[in-house]
C-alpha cells in the first residue's frame, strides 16, 4: 500500500474536494509481515515470549494463563520509522518491546467482552525492558500449547480510515469507492499505529462505548452523543490478524485490536489500553 496508489484510488472515485479531504486523512503504519531472508526483523507472531524474572505470564484469574499472541521491537520499529519511509504519528516507545497475549478460548463464557470490564483481564499487553529479549524463552503454562513461531519484518505505509471511521466526520462515500478500497486492503492485515481495518464497525467506537460505561459504571447506549466524541480520543496501538501460517484464527476469519488514548500511550500506561475483537 502506497500514498500515491491511494490518492490514485480517491481520484477515480470521489469527486476532487472529497478526495483531497480523504487522502488528508491517511495515517502512517507499521504494517507487518512474516520476515523473509535478509529483511529485518522487528518481533514474531506466536512461539514463545522472553519475558524477565519478575514478571509472571499474564493470567485470568478463574479461567487460566493467557496464550502468547506476538511480540514488537520498539527499538526496531523506531529504527525503520526513521527512513525515508517516514514515520508513525503515534507515540510509541523506543526501547524495549510490546508483548500481547490474549486468552483465546472460544468458549462463550471465556470471551473479552469490551463492553463487560470483569473481562478485561482475558488480554494483556506488557512494555518489556530493553534488555528483555537477552533472556531465555519463557516454557508456556501446563495445558498452554504455543502457536507456531513466525518472525515479523515491517514497513511503514499509510493507512486508510474504515468506512465507518469516526474521523471521516459523516463524510458520505460511494459504494463502487468502499469497493474497491476494500479489494485493495485485502489480505492478512497485522499492524501497529495507523487506522485500524475494522471488521465489523469501527472499533474506536466500540472501544469508545466500553471506556463510557466503564467509567460511568454501568452499560451506555448506543446513540449517546458521547460516544462519537470519545471514538475520536483513542489511536490504534496493534491489530493482529487470524494467520494460517500462525495458526491464529479469532472466530471466523476475525482481527484482535488493541487501542489506547495518546497520552496514556506517551506516558507508557500500558494498563490503560484497551481491547476488542471482530470477526467475519
Amino acid at each position: 500500500m502506497t500514498n500515491d496508489a491511494l490518492h490514485d484510488l480517491a481520484r477515480a472515485h470521489l469527486p476532487a474536494d472529497a478526495a483531497r479531504r480523504w487522502t488528508a486523512l491517511l495515517r502512517p503504519a507499521a504494517h507487518l509481515r512474516a520476515a523473509e531472508a535478509g529483511d529485518p526483523v522487528v518481533g514474531q507472531l506466536g512461539g514463545l515470549p522472553r519475558l524477565p524474572d519478575d514478571v509472571a505470564w499474564p493470567v485470568w484469574e478463574g479461567k487460566g494463563p493467557l496464550r502468547f499472541v506476538a511480540a514488537v521491537d520498539c527499538a526496531a520499529l523506531a529504527a525503520l520509522a526513521a527512513l525515508p519511509t517516514g514515520e508513525l504519528d503515534v507515540p510509541l516507545p523506543t526501547e524495549g518491546r510490546l508483548a500481547f497475549f490474549y486468552y483465546g478460548d472460544e468458549d462463550d463464557d471465556a470471551l473479552v467482552d469490551t463492553a463487560d470490564p470483569t473481562t478485561w483481564a482475558g488480554a494483556r499487553v506488557l512494555h518489556l525492558p530493553p534488555d528483555s529479549h537477552k533472556g531465555s524463552e519463557r516454557p508456556a503454562p501446563a495445558g498452554l500449547t504455543p502457536y507456531p513461531a513466525v518472525p515479523l519484518t515491517a514497513r511503514i505505509g499509510p493507512s486508510a480510515p474504515d468506512t465507518e471511521s469516526p474521523v471521516l466526520d459523516g463524510m458520505e462515500l460511494p459504494d463502487a469507492f468502499e469497493r474497491a478500497l476494500w479489494e485493495y486492503e485485502s489480505g492478512t492485515a497485522h499492524q501497529i499505529g495507523g487506522h485500524p481495518q475494522s471488521i465489523q464497525g469501527a472499533v474506536e467506537t466500540v472501544v469508545a462505548h466500553g471506556a463510557l460505561g466503564a467509567r460511568g459504571g454501568g452499560g451506555v447506549v448506543w446513540e449517546d452523543p458521547r460516544i462519537e466524541e470519545e471514538a475520536r480520543r483513542w489511536v490504534l496501538l496493534a491489530q493482529f490478524d487470524s494467520d494460517e501460517d500462525a495458526d491464529l484464527m479469532w472466530g471466523d476469519g476475525g482481527a484482535l485490536y488493541w487501542l489506547i488514548r495518546p497520552d496514556d500511550l506517551a506516558a507508557g500506561r500500558f494498563d490503560r489500553a484497551m481491547f476488542t475483537w471482530q470477526c467475519c
